[in-house]
């Protein structure tokens, strides 16, 4: 069967919509994920990450610094995390 469509792709492409692939970063994908430290005892919801190319971790890893809302306090804390990257 060939050419068959939804119909609301097919009414999206009636209004001229463009459709498109969503890209995303690690960075992005961080965001609003939920962290707990093993080692400090403190957990919260990710706010902020930036990739930190200073660290080395190994092979297929990136490091990232986060910024942390913490769920037991007031203050935001950071932390550094390795992300398994490649495959």
């Amino acid at each position: 069967m060939i050419g068959l469509q939804s119909n609301k792709v097919i009414k999206q492409k009636e209004r001229g919509w463009q459709m498109s692939a969503l890209t995303y970063t690690i960075d992005t994908l961080l965001v609003g994920k939920h962290y707990r430290s093993r080692q400090r005892h403190d957990e919260g919801t990710i706010l902020h990450a930036e990739k930190r190319d200073s660290i080395w971790y190994g092979e297929n890893l990136d490091a990232y610094a986060i910024e942390v809302r913490s769920t037991r306090g007031i203050k935001n804390f950071w932390a550094t995390v390795a992300v398994r990257v490649g495959e």
